[in-house]
């Protein structure tokens, strides 16, 4: 049985398929063009133009690089970024995180 997609994940997907086809537009590339530097289907970049939130996260990489704003993505994400990451910079993390019974 599939798990229900959060709607804020779903919302994420479309604001973020509404991006990429911004993107697209803006360098006068044809969906076709995109896919092809991208390495992926033009039917896969359909799905993520709307909003499909299973699309691969390799596709949304390929399609970041093409766009140049791969670093953008890697800092977006990296919590040493944010205050609360800056302010434990200094503690050695766990290598793994264990649940108390």
């Amino acid at each position: 049985m599939k798990r229900a997609i959060p709607f804020r994940t779903r919302q994420a997907a479309k604001e973020i398929g509404q991006s990429i086809g911004d993107w697209r537009r803006m360098q006068n590339l044809k969906s076709e063009e995109l896919a092809d530097m991208a390495g992926v289907s033009r039917s896969t970049l359909s799905r993520l133009e709307n909003g499909d939130p299973s699309v691969s996260l390799a596709t949304l990489l390929n399609i970041c690089n093409v766009f140049a704003v791969m670093d953008r993505v890697i800092d977006a994400v990296d919590p040493y970024e944010t205050d609360y990451g800056r302010a434990r910079a200094s503690q050695e993390l766990p290598q793994r995180v264990r649940r108390a019974r």
